[in-house]
């Protein structure tokens, strides 16, 4: 006993038995809550159980100290504490012994606002804080438990004292840290304890330094979130990727730890085997499909189907699909397996020379029209297409939708094919000769003609002829007057008989004069003769070109010349 705890006892004389002194007692019964003790008293003192820490090590007859609080209750028994007699008789060592930044083993007796109060040998504080270097919502869990414990601040006056577990925690944790940094490298298998999930990855703690496991390194195969693969708390095997010894940061893999997958690829895939997988993801442009842990292939867009145009993978596929793919190549550097589903069938496009060789008349309906030209199915995923310049070798077609509807069937020739490209170009006025062959014959200069007007525009009126031909005048060939509006004289449908007086091969387009209809030879060759010269001294390519510079010459002749 110490001199001071000696002191303390000699303040007062143990049998005094005055209320708020420490005295002398003996055990003299154990029961499973409560120890009985004798002071000397008619009434023997209870103490409960839980005021000792190894109720086992107390026997009968052992004399022990406790200190008397009232000399009797309502029962006529004396109050009495044997931790309230340690705690005083500890108080002298606390502040003889312990100074703050001391450490101390202590018990957890319970908790109160805002922490726990821990038997170190007197009550101490312990605020949540402290407790732990995490914020811990359960406090029970810690009830009954013995830890180390940093006296953090003692108030003598108030009898006050609080400690710290999370100091001790922290100070620990940065030496295991040091020494870890000093040992770990690249390449080293370490145990740890997963510390924290995040939708990039999971915090790991290495007993001494938390690393960060990446998302993309826990596993050789597609990972959506980390908690496919880890949980809090789950104690797992890691391999060291990476250490920044000045941040005090190291990279961890999971999947380091097992064989690369891409390894063996080449050889369990090879180019033009046939594979099993599942499809884990569909994009725009085509469909991951997994073969193994690790390994995917892609399945393109083109490669679904050798004769629909899928636009969107989910037409053909969709997500957790088993399927059975060609192997078109494979990348280990980039970790890529190209993959088609179209390939484990016959090409029908492979067929298409035999089944509608070139000059061969079909028969087809129109699927689908659009700006410059009309598709016609042939068979099940096999369109050929009508180009808007094919269509007639009279009219000027601007929009095949003029001619063909969607739903309609029509007839036409094959013009070309193109089987690696899979197109096929189809021909309408092909079914026909070709009436410009001999145009001169069938329209000579000067010949009369008569048709109804087709179109009427600024420049001019249409005139179909014979076969559909047309034929322009232009409005410098109306009349010897000046024409301000060609509307006001005509009307789609109206006859009009005119005279041929040029011929335009390119272009193919007749020159008509309704002007020259009533001229004599003479007249009529020196009308044509001019139009010659006209495209021979400005090389003139078109017919409204020669049209336009015609009336322009006209206008500005003098009234004699052109009378």
């Amino acid at each position: 006993m110490t001199d001071i705890m000696k002191g303390l006892l000699s303040q007062r004389p143990i049998n005094a038995l005055e209320p708020g002194t420490i005295v002398q007692g003996t055990i003299t019964e154990i029961c499973d809550n409560i120890v009985k003790v004798d002071i000397g008293l008619k009434a023997e003192g209870l103490i409960p159980a839980n005021e000792f820490s190894d109720i086992n090590a107390m026997g009968i007859g052992q004399p022990i100290e406790v200190f008397l609080e009232k000399l009797e209750n309502k029962d006529g028994l004396p109050i009495i504490s044997f931790d309230k007699a340690e705690q005083q008789k500890n108080w002298a060592l606390i502040i003889e012994n312990r100074p703050e930044g001391s450490v101390v083993a202590g018990r957890v007796k319970g908790k109160i606002k805002g922490g726990l109060i821990v038997n170190i040998g007197v009550d101490a504080f312990l605020p949540a804080s402290q407790i732990d270097t995490q914020a811990s919502r359960d406090l029970d869990q810690y009830i009954g438990k013995t830890y180390d414990f940093k006296i953090v601040k003692v108030n003598r006056d108030r009898h006050n004292v609080i400690i710290s577990r999370r100091e001790l925690m922290e100070e620990e944790r940065q030496l295991k840290r040091q020494s870890l940094l000093s040992t770990i490298k690249v390449g080293d298998i370490r145990r740890g304890v997963v510390k924290n999930v995040t939708d990039y990855g999971v915090f790991v703690d290495l007993d001494g330094i938390d690393g960060l496991l990446h998302v993309t390194d826990m596993a050789w195969k597609r990972v959506s979130h980390p908690t496919e693969i880890v949980s809090v708390g789950e104690a797992i095997d890691i391999m060291v990727i990476g250490i920044d010894e000045e941040r005090e940061r190291v990279s961890l893999g999971l999947k380091q730890t097992k064989p690369n997958p891409w390894e063996e690829a080449a050889r369990r895939y090879p180019v033009g085997s046939q594979v099993k997988g599942k499809v884990v993801n569909l994009v725009h442009y085509g469909a991951f499909v997994e073969l193994e842990e690790g390994v995917e292939g892609l399945i393109h867009t083109t490669e679904m189907s050798w004769i629909k145009r899928v636009v969107k993978p989910s037409e053909i596929l969709k997500v957790g699909q088993e399927v059975t793919a060609s192997v078109l190549g494979i990348d280990k550097e980039n970790q890529k397996v190209a993959l088609s589903l179209r390939q484990l069938e016959e090409n029908p496009w492979t067929m298409v020379p035999r089944n509608y060789p070139v000059g061969a008349h079909i028969r087809g309906v129109v699927h689908n029209v659009t700006a410059y030209g009309a598709f016609v199915g042939l068979e099940d995923g096999i369109d050929g297409m009508i180009h808007v310049s094919d269509i007639s070798w009279t009219k000027h077609v601007i929009s095949p939708a003029e001619v063909l509807k969607v739903g309609e069937e029509v007839e036409a020739v094959v013009l070309e094919i193109d089987v690696e490209q899979q197109r096929i170009s189809l021909g309408i006025k092909q079914l026909k000769t070709d009436p410009w062959e001999q145009i001169e014959m069938r329209f000579p200069i000067g010949k009369l003609v008569t048709g109804a007007i087709r179109k009427i525009t600024s420049y001019g009126i249409f005139i179909e002829l014979e076969d559909g031909i047309d034929g322009l005048v232009h409005i410098s060939q109306i009349g010897e007057d000046h024409v301000e509006s060609i509307k006001s004289m005509f009307k789609v449908g109206q006859e009009a008989t005119a005279r041929v007086i040029r011929v335009d091969h390119e272009e193919r387009r007749i020159g008509l004069s309704i002007k020259a209809a009533h001229y004599n030879d003479h007249k009529l060759e020196a009308e044509v003769q001019a139009m010659d010269k006209l495209q021979n001294d400005q090389e003139m390519n078109s017919l409204n070109d020669i049209f336009d510079q015609f009336e322009k010459m006209n206008a500005s002749a003098p009234e004699s010349e052109e009378k």
